[in-house]
């Protein structure tokens, strides 16, 4: 075989690779559909706020941060109504919540239900999240607890939360 055809060979088991990986869809486990047909009877309304963290979850954990009034304006609600909806749903075990900042948490879905890339991932996931906030300024905040969070997981110091500390990097001044 002369380079080229070695070539070709190792793009097209690369392109094999990736096709299998399930980009852009959520896997969702029989233990998942069984909690969606629960949700769906029970509570309607925490069946819809499943669904939009499920959709958002990040491939490399399983876990989203969102702002209550971003996840009330997606799922067309209050926030009071997503208060008790993910209250509900911690309730029933169908997720964790970490409590970020304010009304900002990071939501953890069970792996066991619904997951978001490539099955053999699972035993490699971090808590790393996507974040949803409002352009609002928050950022900065959202990004040093999470840097925060990261580092207790970690085993590193925790930073106190109330030194300055530079927007773009998280970084203390000082």
């Amino acid at each position: 075989m002369d380079l080229r055809e070695q070539v070709r060979a190792m793009h097209e088991a690369k392109a094999e690779e990736l096709s299998r990986e399930n980009r852009g869809f959520v896997q969702v486990y029989p233990q998942g559909w069984q909690r969606i047909r629960s949700l769906m009877s029970e509570n309607p309304t925490a069946a819809k706020v499943y669904a939009v963290l499920a959709e958002h979850i990040d491939p490399s954990c399983g876990a989203v941060v969102v702002s209550q009034d971003v996840l009330a304006e997606m799922v067309g609600v209050s926030e009071r109504t997503i208060r008790r909806a993910t209250a509900y749903l911690e309730e029933v075990l169908a997720l964790v919540r970490i409590r970020v900042s304010g009304s900002v948490y990071a939501y953890a879905l069970d792996p066991k239900e619904v997951w978001r890339a490539w099955d053999s991932q699972k035993d490699q996931a971090a808590f790393l999240t996507r974040t949803l906030v409002k352009k609002n300024g928050q950022n900065a905040l959202v990004k040093r607890r999470l840097q925060m969070m990261l580092r207790e997981q970690t085993g590193e110091p925790e930073l106190p939360l109330d030194q300055d500390f530079d927007p773009e990097t998280g970084e203390v001044l000082g």
